[in-house]
């Protein structure tokens, strides 16, 4: 089917890998290759792929460990009919953490705080799954099959973002809390919470209250640490116009 005009199949994508904390992963039985489904929790990493966070006894760790192919099927959980809302069925390789494992770490935490206990664990590891591909269903006539490049972020040139990232992050949570609230409410018209920041990348910044996540997308690509604090004061002071222009209506 080709999308409707005013589907963009591969912003809202992204945005559900950013958004997702938990998914169904299916991985492929050792000898058998008969299909294991199991429900994980989840992070994205810096360029939207799916950070995981598993025991090595687990069954699906195991199958990852003999066979690193899986798919995650991640889903809007709407409300009423569930088929209602959008989801996406990603293929790809799950990969052990490597030398991305302080980051994975990290963003995995931001989004996943009490999974700290379990880290030192030592049969607990992270991996990452490097998407070959995702099937997209959004509705009738909104059925779409994308490409990695369609529904993940270029990092090339955001070197100074990324080891940028965690200094703001924890700034924003920090000092900037206010901030927070007014993006979440006045920019994404969502209620009134605890909002905190979990990430940040060249397209945008990511938010969660609780298990509720938000993704604020960029008006434009950001590359360094300088232009992050430019966009998120320019973003802050727009929500502010919201509030004023509200309040005089």
């Amino acid at each position: 089917m080709q999308p409707t005009p005013d589907f963009a199949p591969q912003k809202l994508a992204r945005s559900l890998l950013r958004r997702s904390r938990q998914g169904a992963l299916a991985t492929l039985m050792p000898g058998s290759g008969d299909p294991y489904c199991s429900l994980v929790n989840l992070a994205s990493h810096p360029d939207g792929s799916p950070i995981l966070l598993i025991s090595g006894l687990a069954v699906h760790t195991k199958n990852i460990v003999a066979d690193g192919r899986v798919s995650l099927m991640l889903d809007e959980r709407a409300a009423g009919d569930p088929l209602e809302g959008a989801r996406i069925m990603l293929s790809g390789r799950a990969e052990p953490a490597g030398d991305e494992k302080e980051l994975l770490q990290r963003r995995y935490l931001n989004a996943h705080p009490s999974a700290e206990a379990f880290v030192s664990f030592k049969d607990f590891s992270f991996f990452r799954i490097r998407p070959t591909a995702t099937h997209l269903v959004a509705g009738f006539g909104r059925i779409v099959d994308l490409k990695p490049e369609q529904f993940l972020t270029d990092l090339t040139g955001a070197d100074d973002l990324l080891a940028a990232e965690e200094g703001a992050v924890a700034h924003m949570n920090a000092d900037h809390r206010d901030a927070m609230n007014l993006y979440a409410t006045k920019l994404l018209g969502a209620a009134s919470g605890d909002w905190r920041c979990t990430g940040c990348d060249p397209e945008g910044l990511d938010m969660q209250d609780g298990q509720s996540a938000l993704r604020l997308e960029f008006p434009e690509r950001v590359t360094g640490g300088t232009a992050l604090r430019k966009m998120l004061v320019r973003l802050a002071g727009e929500a502010r116009t919201k509030v004023d222009s509200g309040a005089t209506n």
